[in-house]
């Protein structure tokens, strides 16, 4: 059977490559005559790996040497908890809210101290990025532990242009749908983290990339379990306990094929020519409406919708005919959404937007 092309959301589309290496080490990697999946984390092999993985993540983002890189459990929701945990030292954050998962990080944030929503784009149904000024003047008061943002709105599809100026406050963000679809100046941020079911591997991994200052002594609520301490994390090189061995090894693999397609500059090159295929088509199409205004509109996920739930239903199962997977959009919304991500190819956007085209034709009145 032939593969489908992808657009899911998360767990989404790897790269083919990376896939058939996997499978050709999965009864035995190297010379270990075991698999990986069998392998003791505290093995030379395994250390080996792990280090490899790091060392290429480095290189390939150009993460500076006081920032620590840690492969965590949990997916990137348990680091709701796990930011205000560990950096809200002076119990106050900004939170800016621009989606479903910038609202759940704020509600859990909540819990742990005062949370101020310095933006939001709720009023407008998420479909655009707020004005950032505000926030540039509510930094300067210089009382907030850090300011956080999802960087990409995977449901809305919508993407920051720009960062907010949040002066000496570190910004904290949540890059999992654009992670290493372009490139990431990390010194302008203070933390970072990404699930790596998106761009970065599979599922159980979460990436965080943490400043060395704000690692510090330990985490700022004395009950934060030492599970998630970032400092005794960063202490241990992410092997606290036995850490997802699997999910980090095929994320080293999927940093190499990145490099190897020419890195982040490359990938975003490429990126912008899948978005701009459905985007140009979207903005004639009098049958399919974009949700997202176009000063905010994200590389990594496309969201549209028809004028009915029955036009949607219609245009997702007639996906799903041609070998079309993933484009039914988040339950929350309804409509579509096409998830580009870095190892969702040229082609596979061509037969989308062919297929949108064709479904336009069928039903243009």
């Amino acid at each position: 059977m032939a593969r489908v092309f992808n657009f899911s959301a998360g767990p989404s589309t790897l790269p083919e490559p990376v896939l058939a290496e996997v499978q050709s080490e999965l009864l035995e990697y190297g010379d270990t005559g075991m698999s990986v999946l069998e392998m003791s984390h505290r093995s030379a092999a395994y250390s080996q790996i792990i280090e490899d993985a790091e060392t290429t993540l480095r290189r390939l983002v150009g993460i500076p040497d006081n920032y620590r890189v840690l492969f965590l459990q949990g997916g990137a929701t348990l680091q709701f908890a796990g930011i205000p945990m560990n950096l809200m030292r002076t119990g106050r954050a900004g939170y800016l809210v621009t989606g479903l998962f910038s609202r759940l990080a704020q509600e859990e944030a909540e819990k742990y101290g005062t949370v101020e929503v310095l933006a939001s784009s709720e009023a407008t149904g998420h479909d655009r990025i707020p004005d950032l000024g505000p926030v540039a003047e509510r930094c300067q008061a210089g009382d907030l532990d850090y300011v956080y943002i999802c960087q990409n709105n995977t449901i809305y599809g919508t993407q920051y242009r720009e960062l907010p100026d949040t002066g000496d406050v570190p910004l904290v963000a949540d890059v999992s749908s654009c992670f290493l679809m372009q490139p990431l100046d990390v010194t302008r941020y203070g933390l970072v983290y990404a699930g790596a079911q998106k761009n970065a591997g599979c599922a159980g991994t979460t990436v965080v990339i943490v400043r060395d200052d704000l690692v510090g002594e330990g985490p700022a609520c004395p009950l934060t379990p030492s599970y998630m301490s970032y400092r005794r994390q960063a202490d241990a090189h992410s092997m606290m306990n036995t850490p997802n061995t699997f999910g980090i090894y095929l994320s080293g693999k999927v940093f190499r094929w990145a490099e190897q397609e020419g890195g982040l500059e490359a990938l975003e090159r490429r990126n912008r020519e899948k978005a701009r295929i459905l985007y140009d088509f979207l903005d004639r199409s009098r049958v399919f409406h974009p949700h997202a205004q176009p000063s905010s509109r994200s590389i990594a996920n496309v969201t549209f919708r028809c004028d009915t739930a029955e036009l949607d239903n219609a245009f997702i199962a007639g996906a799903r005919e041609r070998g079309i997977e993933g484009v039914k959009a988040h339950r929350s919304t309804g409509g579509m959404r096409a998830s580009i991500y870095n190892a969702v190819s040229l082609e596979a956007v061509q037969a989308l937007a062919a297929y949108m085209e064709e479904f336009e034709q069928a039903h243009r009145s």
